[in-house]
């Protein structure tokens, strides 16, 4: 089976390039089948190695492998190796290509308008709440109002039950955030990580926002949902600047 590649609809300049990958097209199997492309979930390390050569073929350079913690720590490509512990990364070198892996966490994708400057965050609930985006924001170190944003395959509202502590917590950082929580059965509550992402992003400045519309728990043929299937793979959220 071949690659599946998604590509965001935005209005990025053409100088940037942009690619998510669904679970189709690699060689892994069991509880992992497909385009696993993360190292440290119980895949086969060969599996994985031939997994991200395939995706490395359809890209001008092997992208910068984070090691992801859902905290709110920013790397500058430029100097960084793979493997460096952050859940977002800035790159304003062309043909450096941004990863960040996800299995329902919210991968949100960023360039400038003059196409100087590109990211890419990982963002889950501990990371939103921790200030993910606003530093990737204040890291890119251009007018907010010049950057573009795109949310990738996420879990969506629906099927992501959460308990009223998760909702508290946002809540009491920024009262506007209950609009993004739905009261679910039994004293849970439906978190919208979409919404919380638009909130995050409007707050410094971000206003052209795009995507936010693919469910990694509702789609198992082409996504990974570690909610619905605990031991599973990650796919990845790719964004570089042309040469």
């Amino acid at each position: 089976m071949s690659l599946e590649w998604l590509r965001p609809d935005w209005d990025a300049p053409a100088k940037v390039a942009a690619l998510a990958s669904t679970r189709l097209g690699g060689v892994s199997s069991g509880s992992y089948a497909g385009l696993n492309l993360a190292t440290h979930v119980g895949d086969s390390p060969a599996a994985v190695a031939e997994n991200r050569r395939r995706i490395a073929a359809d890209l001008p350079s092997e992208p910068l492998w984070l090691n992801q913690v859902h905290g709110s720590d920013v790397l500058l490509a430029e100097g960084a190796r793979r493997g460096d512990r952050a859940d977002a990364a800035v790159a304003r070198t062309p043909n450096r290509v941004l990863a960040v892996l996800h299995a329902d966490c919210l991968p949100v994708l960023f360039c400038d308008a003059g196409a100087t400057v590109v990211a890419a965050a990982h963002a889950g609930w501990r990371g939103l709440a921790a200030g993910v985006l606003e530093q990737t924001v204040a890291a890119m170190a251009v007018p907010a109002g010049s950057l573009r944003a795109w949310l990738g395959v996420a879990i969506s509202a629906t099927a992501y039950e959460v308990g009223g502590e998760l909702r508290d917590a946002f809540v009491a950082q920024d009262g506007a955030a209950a609009a993004a929580f739905a009261r679910g059965a039994h004293g849970k509550w439906q978190c919208d990580l979409y919404a919380l992402a638009r909130l995050r992003l409007a707050g410094c400045g971000v206003g052209r926002v795009f995507g936010g519309g693919l469910c990694s728990h509702a789609d198992a043929h082409r996504f990974y949902s570690h909610r619905r299937d605990p031991a599973c793979g990650r796919m990845a959220s790719l964004i570089w600047l042309k040469a």
